[in-house]
C-alpha cells in the first residue's frame, strides 16, 4: 500500500505472506520445541533470540538440520568478546551442507547455479554436476598436498569455476580467499601475501563493459611474488592455453569422483575476507566453517526467506563479501545466479535484464545502482517482466528515501507486491546486523529490524542505550560469524583495537545508527568520519541523500575538519551530471536543499566541484583518507594506493590541502 502519512508503512506484508514465511514457521516450531514466544510477532522472537542466545542458536542448528559429525558439548563455551567459542567439540563441513541438495534425486538435475555474462547467455550448472566437479577438484587438491588449514586463493570473476574452487577448498578443510580480476597486482598482493597461499586459481582475463581485459601479465607477477605457491590452475576465460607450469582447469575437474568432506572443528577457518585497507594493509579477517554455516542459514533461510523454489541474484564480485554470502544461497537449496559483467552494460538496465532472464525471486544490488536507475529515468517494472521478483534488497550504503519510493512506485504501478529490504552489516561478520524481515512492514528510509540473534543497540559515548537518537552501532552479545581472529595478529591486539577498544567487551562497528521506537533501524554513515558541528553529530549519508536528489549532482562527498585555530571547516565535494555547471544558482540550490531537508547545521561551508568521487575497490566512498589529505597528511601516508579505484582523483584533494596552507 502507499504511505498516506509520514508514519504509515510504504509496504505491508499480507496475511498469506506472513503465514508462509519461513521465519513464521520457525517461530511456531521453536515455540513448541524450545519455548519461544507465540505472541508478539517478530519483535518477541527477536527479544527471545538475544535473551536466550544459546537456545536460539541450538534451535537454528536443529531447524536447518546441521550435520554435526561429532556432537557439541555446549552452544557457547566462552561467551566473552573477543574470544567467544561456539559449539565446542562439534565437527562438520560447510561444503557438505552446500551440496546436499544434490543428494535428492528429484533435485539433482535442476540448476544449482545459473551463470550469465554480458552476452546474457545463460549457462546452468546442475546440482549433480556441481557436486561432481567439487568432488573431482577436491581429490586433485589433496593430491597436490593441500591439507586442512592450507590457504587456497582465487583471482577470479563471478563464474561457476570460482564456486567450484571455493567449495572444493572447503571440502578438504582448506582456507579460501579471493580477489576480483579488476584488482591490480599490488592490491592482490597486499591481500594474498599476508596469508601465503599454496594454490592459486586464476583466469587469463575477463570481460567487462563489452571489452576483453587481458590479465596474463598480472598473473605472471602474482606467481613471481607468491613464493609459497605449489600450484597454479589456469581457467581459460578468454580462450588462451595454460602458461608454462600451470595446470589446466578442465584436467582437474573431469573425473567422476564422489566428494569427501573433511570433518573439521566448528571454529576451523573457512575463508579470509579483507577490509578495504584504505589507510594501511587490509585486515585479513578469518571466519569459521561452523560460524558462517549457522549465520548464513539464519540470514538466507529466515531473513531472506529463500528456499528450493527461489532464485537468488545479487550483483557482486569475488572481491566483496556479498559474493560469499550469495554462494551460501546453496545452503537452502536455492538456485544461485552468477552475473559476470558491468552493472551498466550495454545500458543502465543491465541488472534488471538479468533478473528478468533468470527469473530471480530475490534481487540484490547497491543503493547507488538504484539511485542511478532513478536518475536515468528508466522503468524496470514497465520494461521488463519482473513478476517473479518478490524482494529487491540493497546494501553497500543506506538506500535513500527517494530510492524506496522509486522502487515501490515502479513495481506497484504494475500491480506487483514488492518487498524492499535495505540491509546493513559488514565484511567483518559477512552478514547483516539489521535489515530484511519478510513479516514486518517497510518504512521509507528505514531498515526493518535488527536480525535474529543480534543484540543490536545504539549507544552514547558513555555506553548508555539510546532510542530515537543517533548513537554508535554496537552488538552486546557474540555472533557465530564474528572473526575468530585476524591473520598475522598473534596476540589479538589488532582485532581487539578494531572493535573493542571503545566499549570493552562490546562490538563497536563504526556506524552511526538510530533505533526507532517501533524497532526499525536508520543508518547515518560511518562514525569514524564523523561530522560534528557545535557539538551535534551528523551522518554523512543524510547529506548525500538530500544533495543527490538534485538532477545536477551525480555524486557527492562531505568532510568535516577540526582546524588548528579551533574552527571547523565542512566542504561538500560534488561530481556534476553531464551538462551541469556549478554556478551560484546551483550552489544556492544545494544549500537550500540541505537546509530544508536536514537543518542549517548540515549546510556546508563550501561547495567544490571535483572530477569524480574516489571509492574503495568495492565501491564505497572514501571519506577518512580524504579527510587525512585535507588535514595535510602526505598522499603516501593517507591512503593505501592499492585500495582505491582511481588514485589520480586523490591528487585533487592533496593539492587543495596544499593551496589552503599557502
Amino acid at each position: 500500500m502507499t504511505a498516506a502519512t509520514p508514519d504509515a508503512p510504504l509496504w505491508q506484508p499480507g496475511p498469506d505472506r506472513i503465514e508462509a514465511a519461513a521465519v513464521t514457521r520457525f517461530q511456531n516450531w521453536a515455540a513448541t520445541r524450545y519455548g519461544a514466544p507465540t505472541d508478539g510477532g517478530y519483535a518477541a522472537l527477536h527479544s527471545w533470540s538475544v535473551d536466550e542466545l544459546d537456545t536460539f542458536w541450538r534451535a537454528v542448528a536443529e531447524w536447518f538440520d546441521v550435520r554435526f559429525s561429532t556432537p557439541y558439548e555446549s552452544v557457547l563455551g566462552d561467551r566473552a568478546m573477543p574470544g567467544a567459542t561456539w559449539f565446542p567439540g562439534a565437527t562438520l563441513n560447510y561444503a557438505e551442507h552446500a551440496l546436499r541438495t544434490a543428494e535428492d534425486p528429484a533435485r539433482a538435475d535442476t540448476p544449482a547455479l545459473l551463470y550469465v555474462d554480458e552476452t546474457h547467455t545463460q549457462l546452468p550448472v546442475s546440482w549433480a554436476e556441481l557436486r561432481r566437479q567439487v568432488g573431482a577438484l577436491a581429490a586433485e587438491l589433496r593430491a597436490l598436498g593441500v591439507t586442512p588449514g592450507d590457504r587456497v586463493s582465487g583471482y577470479l570473476p563471478n563464474i561457476p569455476q570460482a564456486v567450484v574452487a571455493f567449495l572444493a577448498t572447503a571440502a578438504v578443510g582448506g582456507i579460501w580467499t579471493s580477489c576480483a580480476p579488476d584488482f591490480g597486482a599490488r592490491s592482490v598482493l597486499d591481500r594474498f601475501q599476508q596469508i601465503e597461499p599454496v594454490v592459486l586459481f586464476t583466469v587469463d582475463g575477463y570481460r567487462y563493459g563489452g571489452k576483453e581485459h587481458d590479465r596474463t601479465e598480472t598473473v605472471a607477477e602474482l606467481r613471481r611474488e607468491l613464493p609459497t605457491l605449489r600450484a597454479v590452475v589456469h581457467i581459460p576465460l578468454l580462450g588462451t592455453d595454460a602458461p608454462e607450469g600451470a595446470l589446466a582447469w578442465a584436467a582437474l575437474t573431469s573425473a567422476d569422483t564422489e566428494p569427501v568432506f573433511e570433518q573439521v572443528p566448528f571454529e576451523h577457518p573457512l575463508w579470509v575476507l579483507y577490509s578495504s585497507g584504505t589507510t594501511g594493509l587490509p585486515k585479513a579477517i578469518v571466519q569459521s566453517q561452523g560460524g558462517i554455516l549457522l549465520e548464513h542459514f539464519k540470514q538466507i533461510g529466515l531473513h531472506c526467506d529463500l528456499g528450493p523454489e527461489d532464485r537468488f541474484f545479487w550483483y557482486t564480485s569475488t572481491g566483496w563479501m556479498m559474493w560469499n554470502f550469495l554462494v551460501s544461497g546453496l545452503l537452502t537449496g536455492t538456485t544461485v545466479v552468477l552475473y559476470d559483467g558491468s552493472p551498466g552494460y550495454p545500458d543502465v538496465s543491465a541488472q534488471w535484464r538479468v533478473a528478468e532472464q533468470t527469473g530471480a525471486t530475490l534481487y540484490g544490488t547497491s543503493a547507488a545502482y538504484v539511485m542511478a536507475c532513478r536518475k536515468a529515468g528508466i522503468h524496470p517494472g514497465r520494461d521488463f517482466d519482473l513478476s517473479r521478483v518478490q524482494c529487491v534488497a540493497t546494501t553497500g550504503s543506506p538506500l535513500p528515501p527517494d530510492g524506496f519510493r522509486w522502487l515501490h512506485d515502479e513495481f506497484t504501478n504494475r500491480g506487483a507486491d514488492l518487498w524492499i529490504a535495505s540491509v546493513s552489516g559488514g565484511t567483518d561478520v559477512c552478514s547483516c546486523f539489521a535489515g530484511a524481515v519478510p513479516t514486518l512492514p517497510v518504512h521509507i528510509g528505514e531498515l526493518q529490524a535488527p536480525c535474529l540473534g543480534t543484540d543490536l543497540q545504539s549507544w552514547d559515548p558513555a555506553g548508555r542505550p539510546l532510542i530515537g537518537e543517533v548513537g554508535e552501532l554496537v552488538v552486546t552479545n557474540p555472533l557465530p560469524s564474528m572473526p575468530i581472529r585476524f591473520w598475522n595478529d598473534p596476540d589479538g591486539s589488532r582485532y581487539h583495537d578494531s572493535y573493542f577498544d571503545v566499549y570493552p567487551g562490546v562490538w563497536r562497528h563504526g556506524d552511526w545508527i538510530t533505533l526507532t521506537d517501533r524497532g526499525s533501524v536508520i543508518i547515518h554513515g560511518r562514525s569514524d568520519s564523523t561530522l560534528n558541528r557545535q557539538g551535534v553529530r551528523m551522518g554523512s549519508a543524510d547529506i548525500y541523500e538530500a544533495v543527490e536528489r538534485l538532477p545536477e549532482i551525480r555524486e557527492s562527498l562531505v568532510i568535516g575538519l577540526e582546524e588548528p585555530d579551533g574552527g571547523y571547516w565542512m566542504p561538500l565535494f560534488v561530481h556534476l551530471a553531464d551538462g551541469a555547471t556549478l554556478d551560484d544558482d546551483l550552489r544556492d540550490a544545494i544549500k537550500r536543499t540541505i537546509r530544508e531537508n536536514l537543518s542549517p547545521r548540515h549546510v556546508p561551508d563550501e561547495v567544490i566541484e571535483v572530477p569524480a568521487i574516489p571509492h574503495t575497490l568495492t565501491g564505497k566512498r572514501i571519506e577518512v583518507p580524504v579527510k587525512r589529505l585535507l588535514q595535510g597528511t602526505e598522499l603516501a601516508k593517507a591512503v593505501n594506493p592499492g585500495s582505491v579505484d582511481n588514485l589520480d582523483l586523490l591528487h585533487f584533494y592533496a593539492e587543495l590541502a596544499a593551496s589552503r596552507r599557502r
